[in-house]
């Protein structure tokens, strides 16, 4: 199935969670998670099914002062 992760296209297994899509980019924590601008707490990103055409995203907090 295709989806976007931060607008990159990206193919991944049917039934794919989104934990998959993370594995994908090899993100590293901190990081937050959201797919169609839902924002989806790191508790369920195993248990999330991703759909065809999904958008994910993923980003890591900036610190700054």
């Amino acid at each position: 199935m295709n989806v976007l992760i931060n607008d990159t296209p990206h193919t991944l297994p049917e039934g794919a969670t989104l934990a998959d899509a993370i594995a994908a980019l090899a993100a590293v924590p901190p990081y937050a998670a959201a797919v169609n601008r839902a924002f989806v707490p790191r508790s369920i990103h195993a248990a999330h099914v991703l759909k065809p055409d999904d958008r994910i995203e993923v980003i890591r907090p900036v610190t700054g002062g």
